[in-house]
């Protein structure tokens, strides 16, 4: 069949399209570059100088070599669902989307393990092996449409990695195409642990700035014999934050413990999948446990001690599989649900210790007070990963601006108390700035090192993770070496 014509004058885009197969793999025109100007970090837009959708890893291989070989700017693109601005094209990028590569090649449920493309998307790996009773436990809340691909890039988490772990956890192996074309496969065999350096360790979380997974071998896990969820309400922020740290002091590991403040459960029963709260409530804890059958009715009936240690308004336990899928469908739109309560928002990822809690939250709710915009609470509260949504209106002149600064004294308040500004979002263009609160020069410089074997001329990904000192000290290397 012959190729159907792309029909420009732009010689990149026309080989670019050959490289792929013709014109039905390539957008090039404005209106269709328009879906791909950010993800779901949406304050910054830029339009991508294409996009390109290869099939396979030959295919990115060969589209990876013709822009370091032109040095045209790329970067990966899975589903687009990232938050911190991980793949906007900021530099006029063309796009190597991995959408078309979205098959499950292998299972392995003898050694507990599965190889997906990049463009596969999360929950259904758990929903094409839960009828032989496995499934693949990191749970993004956009783990209906995100990719595992994604998952990777950003080290993505979700509720029930206080227990199990981030998706660094659950990688074996990767193939990757580097930003010269080559490709190389790490953890060969679903064997994680190789004489050497941790190269799975340091792609996982990279951000797409060292190289393009186009495989992916992933752990996959039997399912619990027996798990309970527990509801429990508060009427204050700081009983229920006492309420994790006691928990865990017990002794109780649970799959996931969620917390919600008084304005997320607004949101979230607002929008589509309201559970009943009520609302005049300040905040609730999810709590869920997991495991043999023979210890659950014990850790529950110790979560329930601790909650009635604590001023517990009331607590309950899911009398059903349905009800248990009621209240965690409520918590997962939780971001989206802000939709129903403010035009804009705009999410931070904090981590903090789990015992500075109390303090943390009361310091959020000054930042809300200052600035003058609400700000809801959704967040992992067993490992301490926080998730402040800033409301505003970017209609109105400077609230913008307003979110931003909130979003990032938020973060500030975070490193304060000994924690970090992401834990599972990712740095993206977002946290840039954000990354000295954490890191000193010397430490920053260390990590653009490592990017610069892998990435030596910044073309893939360029701009992203790391703060603009980092660039303005590769700018004034490159006029050093062009002067000798």
């Amino acid at each position: 069949m012959a190729l159907k014509e792309v029909k420009t004058n732009d010689k990149h885009i026309r080989n670019l399209a050959n490289i792929v197969g013709g014109a039905r793999s390539i957008l090039y025109h404005k209106e269709d570059l328009l879906a791909y100007d950010c993800d779901g970090f949406t304050i910054h837009k830029h339009l991508p100088k294409a996009v390109v959708f290869p099939k396979d890893t030959q295919e990115v291989s060969k589209l990876v070599k013709y822009c370091s070989d032109n040095h045209l700017p790329f970067l990966a693109r899975g589903a687009g669902t990232g938050l911190s601005g991980g793949a906007i094209p900021v530099n006029g990028e063309v796009i190597i989307s991995l959408v078309r590569m979205k098959r499950l090649l292998h299972v392995d449920f003898e050694n507990r393990r599965a190889m997906v493309e990049p463009g596969f998307v999360n929950l259904k790996l758990t929903n094409s092996i839960s009828d032989k009773g496995y499934y693949y436990a990191p749970d993004p809340s956009s783990q209906y449409c995100c990719t595992i691909g994604g998952n990777v890039a950003e080290n993505a988490g979700g509720a029930h990695c206080l227990k199990y772990g981030v998706t660094t956890n659950h990688i074996l192996g990767l193939e990757v195409v580097l930003p010269n074309g080559k490709i190389i496969e790490i953890g060969k065999n679903g064997i994680p642990d190789s004489p050497g350096y941790d190269l799975l360790g340091l792609i996982t979380g990279s951000e797409g700035t060292l190289g393009i997974v186009t495989k992916i071998t992933v752990r996959i896990l039997k399912n619990p014999e027996a798990k309970q969820t527990v509801l429990a309400y508060f009427d204050n922020v700081s009983d229920g934050s006492r309420a994790v740290s006691d928990i865990i002091s017990a002794g109780i590991v649970p799959a996931a413990l969620e917390m919600m403040d008084k304005t997320a459960i607004e949101a979230v029963e607002a929008a589509a999948f309201p559970v009943g709260h009520p609302r005049d409530i300040e905040a609730l804890l999810l709590i869920e446990v997991d495991g043999i059958s023979a210890g659950i009715n014990e850790q529950i009936s110790q979560i329930l001690h601790v909650c009635e240690n604590r001023n517990v308004r009331e607590v309950k336990v899911a009398k059903d599989e349905s009800e248990r899928a009621r209240w965690w469908a409520n918590r997962k739109t939780g971001f989206g649900a802000m939709g129903a309560i403010s035009p804009d928002y705009l999410v931070q990822d904090g981590v903090i210790p789990r015992s500075r809690l109390p303090e943390v939250l009361s310091r959020i709710n000054k930042i809300s007070e200052e600035s003058g915009l609400r700000i809801a609470n959704i967040f992992h509260a067993g490992d301490g990963n926080l998730h402040p949504l800033v409301l505003f209106d970017a209609r109105i002149p400077g609230q913008t601006e307003k979110a931003l600064a909130a979003g990032s004294a938020c973060l500030q308040v975070c490193a304060d108390v000994g924690g970090t500004i992401t834990g599972e979002h990712g740095v993206g263009i977002e946290k840039r700035e954000e990354m000295r609160f954490v890191f000193t020069d010397e430490e920053i410089k260390a990590q653009t090192d490592i990017r610069e074997v892998f990435n030596p001329d910044n073309l893939l990904n360029a701009g992203k993770l790391f703060p603009s000192p980092g660039r303005c000290a590769e700018i004034k290397k490159e006029m050093k070496e062009a002067a000798l």
